[in-house]
């Protein structure tokens, strides 16, 4: 991977840091033992050495190999001894997760930093990128069922972490709810903890949120006559107080129907506030915290969320939720289909595709990639194992959970490979190069691609627009990204009349405005930078020049409702993701706005 060179950009996030800071004693103690694997390796470390029966084992240098630092694995075969290796690996997953525990940190702060840098799963060498700033969402587990509904409360536990929960919360709620608890439950548990501690604060006579003042400034427009943010509190209360059911995620996870599906799809019924004009269209992750969806639905008119996971529509898995108001009979997909399953997707990869690889579909594509160390790592561990007809199941697990982690790809014997930014592209629907070129960092093009649309999958539901707009569409896109609106809207074959852009990131315009003049688009493109700026001055201004939306389509920032953020986990009052108060701010004010006859 090409490195973050000085001009590429400034994104204060540099991907090769950790490879190239990676704690030295580390890469000493595991290249000394690969290279004598035959037991005569020399301990790198005086900790490590209390057993040398163990410091010198192909066991011990096959754990320091897949990461695990010579203190825990010495630790851990000492306990255990060296009959039974499965063992160990739990052992050792176990020890990183205690290791991050609050209590620790209380201990010795600075020796758990070290310790992180170099061992942790979630801040390691092993991460190229930064969930605490860019995270996408955290369904990347959702092809592996030993995951999904781990056995014992250690994986409970190790998944729970990995979810973004504390040590302490997950030990709380697996004690609360029994050890044959689903993960399901407990998370849904620890949520409703996390919900209860806040009611107070949050629906107490002292709450003034930013976006009730937001709103009460505009009431005191001409445009006071709109009482939703009213209504919209008084049902928050409600599900507080547990008069209602909360959403729940469908499975499948396939909305109100998708293209390979033949059932017959069952007729809504939207709310009157929801009916249109305009259309809108509201997207983000689906693996939220308990009562997010409930509070966006809310928001939103009531309109029940459609949960669809992009799996069906491509050889990636996708699971968002979408609240719209538009219709769902007659629906159709984009043509050519694209391919389905990974070897459709990427040929080349079929050659050197182990048969205890099982997977088929990719998982969800993030913001970050897995760096080389990690691929490094994992050859090592498989090379140790090259006579063998294939590798024992403890190093298949391991590398099978790392592949599903970081979407690594088979690219020649014992490699394995992260996706390249024009296969993210092409997995998610946008045309060849689409982020490619102009100053563009490959930093920034696996950042904006990790936060966009999949394109097939929008394409899907607003084909229906199709026949309602054949002379063009007025799109007002908030939170843009890098197009995935326009180019699903172009590629159905919708002309874009006027479009009206929000997007904060001017690498993001950039990328907007190349594929405006590239395909040639005949209407007008306005680029504004700041939702929170959009007021209904500047919306009046804009409707009048044009004559109002008819599309109002985003995806508000999901950094603090992603599972994978272990450190903001906040929901909607999260700062990033509570932007989704000014994209109902600003659907409210456009309906307004054109009820008043604009």
């Amino acid at each position: 991977m090409d490195g973050n060179a000085a001009g590429e950009g400034d994104d204060n996030v540099d991907w090769n840091t950790e490879d190239e800071l990676e704690v030295e004693n580390y890469a000493a103690s595991s290249s000394s033992c690969l290279a004598r694997p035959s037991g005569d390796a020399a301990s790198g470390s005086g900790e490590a050495s209390s057993s040398a029966s163990t410091s010198h084992s192909k066991l011990f240098c096959e754990f320091v190999v897949m990461g695990f630092s010579e203190k825990l694995v010495t630790k851990a075969i000492d306990e255990i001894g060296e009959g039974n290796p499965d063992a160990i690996l739990e052992s050792l997953l176990t020890y990183k997760v205690l290791e991050n525990s609050p209590q620790e940190q209380d201990i010795d702060e600075s020796a758990v930093v070290k310790e992180e840098v170099m061992d942790s799963d979630h801040l390691s060498s092993d991460y190229e990128g930064s969930f605490l700033e860019d995270s996408s969402d955290d369904d990347s587990y959702s092809e592996s069922e030993e995951v999904i509904n781990p056995s014992s409360e250690d994986k409970k536990l190790l998944f729970l972490t990995d979810m973004g929960y504390t040590v302490e919360e997950a030990s709380i709620a697996i004690e609360r709810c029994g050890p044959d608890a689903s993960v399901a439950e407990l998370a849904d548990f620890i949520c409703a903890a996390q919900m209860s501690k806040e009611a107070d604060a949050l629906l107490g006579p002292e709450e003034k949120p930013r976006l009730l003042n937001n709103f009460t400034k505009h009431k005191k427009r001409k445009h006071s006559n709109c009482d939703a943010w009213s209504k919209k509190r008084r049902g928050e209360k409600k599900l507080l107080h547990g008069d209602e059911e909360p959403i729940r995620l469908p499975n499948p996870m396939v909305g109100f129907g998708v293209p390979a599906e033949t059932r017959t799809i069952v007729p809504r019924t939207l709310p009157e506030a929801a009916i249109g004009p305009p259309y809108f269209y509201y997207e983000n992750v689906a693996l939220a915290p308990k009562g997010v969806w409930d509070t966006i639905s809310r928001f939103l008119y009531d309109v029940e969320p459609e949960f669809v996971d992009s799996k069906y529509f491509c050889a990636t898995a996708r699971k968002r939720g979408y609240v719209h108001n538009l219709p769902i009979n007659d629906r159709f997909p984009l043509l050519p289909l694209p391919p389905g399953m990974i070897h459709e997707a990427l040929p080349l990869t079929k050659k050197w595709w182990p048969s205890w690889d099982t997977r088929t579909k990719l998982n969800c594509l993030q913001t970050c990639i897995g760096s080389a160390k990690l691929t490094e790592r994992i050859r090592k561990a498989l090379e140790h194992h090259d006579g063998e007809s294939e590798p024992p199941p403890r190093i298949q697990k391991y590398v099978l959970d790392e592949c599903r982690k970081w979407n690594l790809v088979w690219v020649g014997r014992n490699k394995l490979a992260p996706l390249e930014p024009d296969e993210v592209e092409m997995l998610l629907g946008f045309p060849k190069n689409h982020t490619r070129g102009g100053g563009i960092s490959r930093t920034d093009r696996y950042k904006s691609l990790g936060n966009s649309f999949q394109v097939d999958t929008v394409a899907y539901h607003l084909s229906v627009l199709k026949e309602l707009f054949p002379a063009g569409i007025n799109l007002l896109s908030l939170f843009s990204g890098i197009g995935g609106a326009e180019v699903a809207l172009h590629r159905l074959g919708i002309p874009l009349k006027n479009v009206v852009s929000v997007e904060i990131s001017e690498v993001n315009r950039n990328i907007m405005r190349s594929w405006w003049e590239q395909t040639n688009q005949k209407g007008n493109l306005t680029h504004l930078t700041d939702v929170q700026q959009l007021n209904g001055d500047r919306l009046e201004q804009l409707m009048n020049s044009f004559g109002g939306f008819d599309l109002i389509i985003g995806g508000s920032p999901c950094n603090n409702l992603a599972g994978s953020n272990r450190h903001s986990r906040d929901g909607l009052e999260g700062k990033e993701s509570s932007l989704f108060y000014d994209y109902f701010r600003i659907l409210d004010l456009v309906k307004c706005i054109m009820s008043k006859g604009h």
